[in-house]
């Protein structure tokens, strides 16, 4: 009857496999257990009344699939049901008619509820529910009313394998929320709720409440727009990386994300979530020195301004050990307890993130810890401590065992929980002997700076959790996804959600198979087969490296290649040059990893066997032309091979120009070019991978001219150059936060490109050497100029994007 009885099998086999709570006590250190198992006791009670939480999750279901509101009941149940853990059960509804529900789902809060009608719609009916900027959900293979399968007579129950799926970097609401509405927040806490995830950071709106905080300390609104950083980098005015870039706030500013701030709480506790508020790190204003000048106030180091400018370089950090900290503390958790009430006893605080304690001896680290801790408990007796352990490996060489050890003990155990923030690549619990007994949450980083290339160890995300898990003397207590921009490689989100309900390894060919039927509504067997490459591909990274795309489109190198020209390995690279040739029937030819003398992009798979998932991709447009998922991954997938052709082209021109070769300089070059524009014409046919989005949304926000130009520069600039400039020396953080989106591809990575290519041919011409500081004062100026433009971008894709692939594909490899 369906398409979807054909993988019946495969999901039997899935079903079977389910997974069964495991007792955390019965691996934890027992102090650090039975303060979880307290505090969680808590928070079931800080939830929202049961009819309240079914209703919340029944309009999950209206926005979802408002065709089979009718379909489901939903019901509030209590942890005794699910033998004392958190789970959902579905089972079908009895006495079933055409006017009655046909299933049923059962959970211990709403958001439980939620993730069983996801957990039902993916494994019975075939759907799938992404990002609406990854193609969003796929529900036309789900039967219609009166027709949805049915589970066994028994049901199915799935109980959390750990306690919490937590989710968000501290990073997260500047590279990819900060320009969100309260409708965009909306789908994506319902995304959330069905992926189950019950531990959000809710960051939202801090800089109002320590407007209303300061004022009490005698801190003017001028003193804060010294203090706050636009609102495109407050991520790290918070962290006091920096101050003032970007700003000042506007009045406005504050109002309204103070208003959406209490709707997303309001809707996270009405679904069941915990939402984590922020708590003081000790990052002040300047003129708090000045008001309390016996205040043991210092002053920071520099963090990444390029000469040290103290318009935004150098904040100013209040020791945990002075009275005023505990006093300022306290003072913030009790204003947002005031704004939004008792809602959570998880405050997230990141004092040492990438900015080091001023001595490392483990006593003084200690007391700050402890005093980090009271500011806290000063105002929530209950507080717990969920810390960022970035700087456990940012800062590995400082944080050793005795400096961890005496920040980890420093609060009471239980009182504290770690963010195992890159397990997916290198777990910290297996070096520190969990944390030294302290509870933590394995964490998937997975992207920086929101780039946009496709990636992930899918092997790592499908076994790592089971394993912290299972191990002798675990303290592990959820699973978390801490990525710092979201919105890209949807798989790896699906697959990381599902590990906080699954307590053995999944297998990841069946479970393939099934996200690709799931992901594109029906099978086939091309794209099966793609999925397969890709596994073992661009989804098995396994050298270390932290992903961060530096593919030279949009991080373009900015050296010098003229020092060696005359060098032995501009002689050797000769071996190297792009040729045409028809091995395989292919145009281009991608060599072996280049020299260490040239720039490297970072390329960790086979770019010819991810060619042929391209042309795997390419044989289903006939099959899934009208599939939106198939579109994103298509465009996706065509844009990172190019994107790495890129990158060989780039280093041909650069090792024209050491040889003196000014015709193949001019033919690499003009072929770099053209895959920029290439790319942003492909790019251009997907709503996904617009420019205009980004801006319009942030636009969107502004209430007056001021705020409009604003706005629009913090917009430009994050995706751009980041942080300060001098007339000749880019910003450190260039590029950090690339994208790969059309109109920033055409106006801006491609002028940027050809300037540099101009300058490399007119050394050749003039036998001069590269003159550096002159590209670099042409394109900083460039860019200053275009972070402070207005032109309007496209926010609705034109062109028809298989076609756009098809002829890419024959154009370069055909």
């Amino acid at each position: 009857m369906y398409v979807f009885k054909l993988l019946f099998p495969i999901l039997l086999i899935i079903i079977l496999l389910l997974p069964q709570y495991s007792s955390l006590s019965s691996s934890s250190s027992s102090y650090s257990s039975e303060a979880i198992e307290v505090l969680i006791r808590k928070l079931d009670t800080q939830k929202s009344s049961s009819s309240v939480q079914e209703s919340a999750a029944k309009s999950v279901l209206q926005r979802l699939l408002p065709s089979h509101f009718s379909s489901f009941q939903f019901n509030v149940v209590s942890k005794d049901v699910c033998g004392g853990r958190s789970c959902f059960w579905i089972t079908n509804y009895k006495n079933s008619s055409k006017s009655s529900p046909e299933i049923t789902i059962k959970g211990t809060a709403a958001v439980e509820i939620t993730s069983g009608l996801h957990w039902y719609l993916k494994y019975w009916c075939g759907a799938h529910v992404s990002w609406d900027k990854t193609g969003g959900a796929q529900i036309a293979s789900i039967p219609k009313p009166g027709s949805l399968p049915l589970v066994n007579d028994e049901g199915v129950m799935v109980q959390r394998s750990v306690p919490w799926n937590y989710y968000q970097n501290v990073v997260t609401s500047s590279y990819s929320y900060i320009w969100w509405d309260w409708e965009r927040w909306e789908k994506e806490i319902d995304w959330m709720a069905l992926q189950g995830i019950n531990l959000p950071l809710a960051f939202n709106a801090q800089e109002a409440i320590w407007q209303k905080v300061f004022m009490n300390f005698n801190i003017s609104k001028k003193d804060l727009d010294d203090f706050f950083g636009g609102p495109a980098f407050l991520a790290w005015a918070r962290m006091g990386n920096l101050h003032a870039w970007g700003g000042p706030l506007s009045q406005n500013w504050f109002d309204q994300q103070l208003v959406l701030q209490k709707q997303i709480l309001s809707r996270m506790i009405e679904l069941g979530m915990t939402p984590v508020l922020p708590s003081f790190s000790g990052n002040v204003p300047a003129a708090l020195k000045e008001r309390f000048p016996s205040a043991n106030i210092t002053r920071l180091g520099d963090w990444n301004t390029v000469n040290g400018d103290p318009r935004w370089c150098c904040t100013f950090l209040l020791d945990p050990s002075d009275p005023l900290f505990i006093k300022l503390g306290k003072a913030f958790l009790e204003q947002q307890m005031k704004e939004y009430g008792d809602v959570t006893d998880i405050y997230n605080c990141d004092t040492f993130n990438e900015n080091s304690p001023p001595t490392n001896d483990p006593t003084y680290i200690s007391s700050l810890g402890s005093a980090v801790y009271r500011a806290m408990s000063s105002a929530d007796k209950d507080a717990v401590w969920l810390m960022q352990g970035w700087l456990f490996y940012s800062d590995s060489s400082f944080w050793q065992p005795p400096q961890m050890k005496a920040l980890l003990h420093s609060v009471p155990f239980g009182k504290m929980i770690v963010l195992d923030l890159f397990a997916d690549v290198t777990p910290i619990w297996k070096s520190s002997s969990q944390f030294y007994g302290t509870p933590y949450v394995w964490c998937m980083l997975h992207n920086f700076g929101g780039n946009i290339e496709m990636y992930g160890i899918l092997d790592a995300v499908a076994s790592g959790p089971v394993d912290a898990r299972v191990s002798e003397k675990s303290t592990m207590v959820g699973v978390g996804m801490c990525m710092e921009g979201i919105e890209q490689n949807p798989v790896v989100y699906e697959l990381m959600s599902e590990m906080a309900f699954r307590s053995d390894r999944v297998q990841l060919g069946e479970w393939l198979k099934t996200y690709s039927f799931r992901r594109y509504g029906k099978a086939v067997n091309p794209v099966n087969v793609a999925w397969e490459i890709l596994h073992r591909t661009i989804y098995n990274c396994t050298d270390g490296i932290a992903d961060h795309n530096i593919d030279f489109i949009v991080k373009f190198p900015d050296w010098d290649p003229s020092w060696n020209m005359n060098s032995d390995i501009s002689k050797q690279n000769q071996t190297r040059k792009l040729i045409v040739q028809h091995t395989r029937n292919r145009r281009f030819f991608f060599h072996e990893t280049s020299s260490q003398a040239l720039p490297q992009s970072h390329l960790w798979y086979p770019t010819w066997d991810v060619i042929d998932a391209l042309s795997l991709f390419l044989d289903a447009k006939n099959d899934l032309n009208g599939s939106l998922t198939y579109r994103y991954d298509l465009v996706d997938l065509t844009r990172q091979v190019l994107s790495k052709l890129a990158n060989q082209v780039y280093l041909d021109a650069v090792i024209a120009f050491q040889d003196k070769d000014a015709k193949a300089l001019s033919s690499h070059s003009q072929t770099f070019l053209q895959l920029v524009e290439d790319i942003d014409n492909l790019l251009a046919a997907d709503d996904n991978f617009l420019l205009g989005t980004w801006l319009e949304s942030a636009k969107k926000l502004a209430l007056n001219s001021n705020e409009l130009r604003q706005y629009e520069w913090n917009a430009r600039t994050q995706v751009t150059m980041w942080y300060d400039t001098t007339d000749s020396v880019q910003s450190k953080l260039h590029d950090y936060a690339n994208k790969f989106w059309s109109g920033l591809l055409r106006d801006y990575y491609l002028p940027r490109a050809s300037m540099y290519f101009n300058y490399l041919s007119k050394s050749l011409r003039e036998n001069k050497q590269f003159k550096l500081e002159e590209w670099n004062r042409e394109w900083i100026a460039f860019s200053n100029k275009w972070q402070a433009s207005n032109n309007i971008y496209p926010v609705k894709a034109h062109g028809d994007a298989f076609a756009i692939s098809s002829e890419l594909f024959k154009k370069y490899f055909g």
